[in-house]
């Protein structure tokens, strides 16, 4: 492509990684293949070498589950969030600087987005947070993050309040046979990941992720490969699968068997949106450790990590293609501390709508088309659900804080050892007594 980026269209740059409860030792020093894609890109770049506008990097499983139950995530957050920051800065294609706009962080599901200093971080305001959890009796091991804000309009004789932008990071629940639990974890997170009214709305209730004008969905959604029983390679999936991989036109055949994709095509799971083409690149899960391209066999291959989109200019007649234009959409094989492989993707948005002369209109922040059938509700519950969920992180993630402390780095001998002291004190106070 030989035109530059129109300057009224933004480049977001989303990042996704599961790094297997490594904590602080999660990451490589140099990050540049994974945050600063823009190389893979460069002929349609080339004639506008300039970084993202905005940058949106979300972990899962960010450290050992028994300390982000305790509260103990922030830490690790901010650590990787001063490092990140100095990668994108050091290898942003025309030396731009960032601000770091919000960062959030609910047990191992964390939300980093940055802006571009010159320019879109000059026009943010509004910036909100907002976490919820969807394992057992609504804790955290499980559940999203998300980030909003608003672009504000800078023109002086413009009223108009611009648009929003909202990213959402979630870890969804794993294994094969577990779809439903998957589905039903998503409209969770839309009736319970809430954020305040848009401005300038007369109703002032509680809004779920869709009250936006963009709207991002990144994390590790471990949606599985299911091949049905009347293939003949059901027997033996991960054999099949891993053969499969290996080249773009079987990968492209085996999509097909998405679990993912097939609920989106049903619309009974993460309606409106859209996402690239993610069999253009090999299964993301389940890698060995310290391994480039080598697949567990203790599990089938699957595309777990993924990136979707939707904005509010996209069409309601066609569910598939997007007025966002997706340049680049892969995945980081070098890296191998973890058994999921990082996922990166680079997004072209649209140019802002011109809005018509209707005064109402053009005070109206612009939000996403759904079709007639799906109306997302704010969950009346969903403060007591959160604080229920985080009350009981609380108490486990102490407890079992607790005996990994006495078992020195394992729960299991700490359960051990506190029942050998139990019963040793038990003995103690039995036999002081008798005489």
């Amino acid at each position: 492509m030989s035109a530059a980026i129109p300057k009224d269209q933004l480049l977001v740059q989303i990042a996704s990684y599961n790094t297997a409860l490594q904590g602080s030792t999660g990451l490589p020093q140099n990050l540049v293949d994974w945050l600063s894609p823009t190389l893979q890109v460069s002929s349609f770049l080339s004639h506008s070498p300039r970084g993202p506008d905005v940058v949106a990097v979300g972990f899962q499983e960010l450290l050992p589950l028994h300390l982000g139950l305790s509260g103990a995530s922030k830490s690790v957050i901010d650590k990787r969030s001063s490092h990140i920051l100095s990668q994108i800065e050091t290898h942003s294609p025309d030396k731009a600087k960032y601000s770091l706009l919000a960062s959030i962080v609910n047990v191992g599901v964390a939300l980093l987005v940055y802006a571009r200093d010159e320019g879109i971080a000059r026009q943010v305001c509004d910036v909100q947070t907002s976490w919820t959890g969807c394992g057992p009796g609504f804790m955290g091991n499980k559940g999203a993050v998300g980030v909003r804000f608003r672009v504000s309009d800078v023109s002086d004789d413009d009223k108009r309040p611009g648009e929003t932008y909202t990213f959402v990071c979630a870890h969804l629940t794993a294994h094969q046979q577990k779809l439903q639990h998957r589905i039903a974890d998503f409209h969770h997170i839309v009736g319970t990941l809430l954020f305040p009214a848009l401005p300038f709305n007369e109703d002032k209730s509680p809004t779920t992720m869709y009250s936006t004008s963009h709207l991002f969905f990144l994390g590790d959604l471990n949606f599985r490969i299911d091949l049905p029983n009347s293939h003949p390679m059901s027997a033996d999936p991960h054999a099949y699968i891993s053969e499969a991989l290996k080249e773009p036109e079987s990968r492209e055949t085996l999509k097909e068997f998405d679990q993912l994709l097939v609920e989106r095509r049903k619309r009974s799971v993460f309606v409106g949106f859209r996402e690239g083409a993610f069999w253009q690149f090999p299964c993301t899960y389940k890698h060995c450790l310290g391994a480039v391209d080598q697949y567990d066999v203790k599990r089938t291959p699957a595309w777990t990590d993924r990136i979707m989109y939707t904005t509010y200019s996209d069409s309601l007649e066609d569910m598939e293609t997007s007025q966002i234009r997706n340049l680049l959409y892969t995945y980081i094989p070098s890296y191998t501390i973890s058994d999921h492989k990082p996922i990166i993707s680079l997004l072209l948005l649209p140019p802002p709508s011109s809005f018509d002369s209707n005064l109402d209109d053009q005070r109206k922040i612009p939000t996403i088309p759904l079709p007639g059938f799906y109306t997302p509700v704010p969950d009346s519950l969903a403060t007591l659900k959160r604080y229920t969920g985080r009350t009981l992180d609380r108490i486990v993630g102490f407890t079992w804080w607790l005996f990994t402390l006495l078992g020195a780095g394992s729960a299991v001998v700490g359960i051990f050892n506190f029942f050998i002291g139990a019963t040793a004190y038990k003995w103690w106070r039995t036999s002081r007594s008798s005489t």
